[in-house]
């Protein structure tokens, strides 16, 4: 199992009251699905990838990466497990705006001390991939919505990492660039056997998903694996 969550819990202080994020999340992510998380703004979907992702920590609950309990896990060790295993593709691109596309994609291979033949090798495999060889050596502001959330996936898969959290990936995009990326997506996870697990509202990516969970005020309503198992 790649990632398990038990009786997780996740609560915000906010003044003199508290923001009950998550009430009790149990879930198991295995290598090569392509999972999406649904619900209605303020369901604790984003709260869920963070956890899964070593993001944040749980309040309450038990935390396990490959078998590993990662429940308190300190940040140096969770940085080095992201690094090194679990890529991020986020709704507003997070993209450094002086550096080319190029850059942006390396910055995981930098970070990782790869240098070199090696790094260059790599990045001009996942361009190709995603299709940005031609414009590589464009700056962020140089390229469309599309083009930039390429970069954003390309970046998460350079690493090679064994799961790829993306939060609303489409949700900045028009509609035929957000199929454009979905179709990319869809891609990866067949070709490479890249696990995925979406945040997101497109119901583009809910019907290609191969497992949807219904997250509703901070509790698993609905789980189509579990659901076709019973």
């Amino acid at each position: 199992m790649l990632i398990s969550l038990k009786g997780v819990k996740r609560v915000y202080p906010l003044g003199k009251t508290e923001v009950k994020a998550l009430r009790g999340v149990t879930i198991e992510i295995k290598e090569g699905e392509f999972t999406v998380i649904v619900g209605p703004s303020g369901s604790g979907k984003t709260t869920l990838l963070n956890i899964m992702g070593l993001l944040d920590l749980a309040t309450e609950g038990e935390v396990f990466f490959e078998g590993k309990d990662v429940s308190l896990i300190k940040d140096r060790e969770a940085t080095r497990i992201r690094r090194e295993r679990i890529g991020f593709i986020f709704q507003t691109f997070n993209l450094i705006p002086v550096l080319t596309a190029m850059e942006n994609i390396e910055i995981p291979l930098v970070l990782k001390g790869i240098k070199g033949a090696r790094r260059g090798k790599l990045s001009d495999e996942v361009m190709e991939a995603v299709g940005l060889t031609d414009v590589m050596f464009h700056k962020p502001d140089e390229l469309s919505g599309g083009e930039r959330q390429r970069v954003a996936i390309a970046r998460a898969l350079i690493g090679n990492p064994d799961i790829v959290f993306a939060d609303e990936p489409t949700a900045n995009l028009d509609t035929e660039t957000g199929f454009q990326i979905i179709e990319l997506v869809k891609r990866l996870n067949e070709e490479k056997g890249t696990t995925f697990v979406f945040s997101t509202h497109d119901a583009r990516i809910v019907k290609l998903a191969k497992r949807r969970i219904n997250l509703v005020d901070g509790r698993i309503e609905y789980d189509s694996l579990k659901d076709s198992i019973s």
